[in-house]
């Protein structure tokens, strides 16, 4: 017989709220399979379905998104072609914010008597007006 977790012991083994995974379940993403008084009983693996949840989240999924990676029986069904574009944006990010970084270091240290005299932050301030420019225009399309 499987040993049933109630909504604590999920929240507990998780690092998630019980409203959290309520509203997990009032979006369809996990399923309680009963009760114990007042308190929602789990099948063990909906542990391993919240990590997939919360690793899908912290790689910029929506929850709609996540909806799409699991089956009807609950079973991950990951669409490859969406994992690539996604570890794209990321890359995209990841050198986004790498220049960043490497621009606030700079003015940090730089030697110029005035952050508008260094070509690096000039450079930097240019930057961050174009990439404003490019969400916005993107957000409208």
């Amino acid at each position: 017989m499987v040993k049933l977790l109630d909504i604590a012991q999920v929240a507990a083994a998780t690092g998630m709220a019980a409203s959290r995974l309520r509203f997990y379940e009032e979006k369809g993403l996990i399923a309680s399979v009963g009760r114990r008084g007042l308190k929602r009983l789990f099948e063990p693996d909906v542990i391993e379905r919240l990590s997939l949840i919360a690793l899908a989240q912290t790689a910029g999924f929506s929850l709609d998104e996540i909806a799409g990676m699991v089956d009807e029986a609950g079973r991950p069904r990951l669409d490859r072609a969406q994992l690539a574009a996604r570890a794209d944006d990321l890359d995209r990010t990841i050198r986004r914010l790498g220049a960043l970084r490497d621009g606030l270091r700079h003015a940090a240290a730089c030697p110029a008597p005035s952050h508008m005299e260094c070509p690096t932050f000039r450079r930097l301030l240019k930057g961050a007006v174009e990439t404003r420019r490019r969400t916005f225009v993107e957000d409208l399309g």
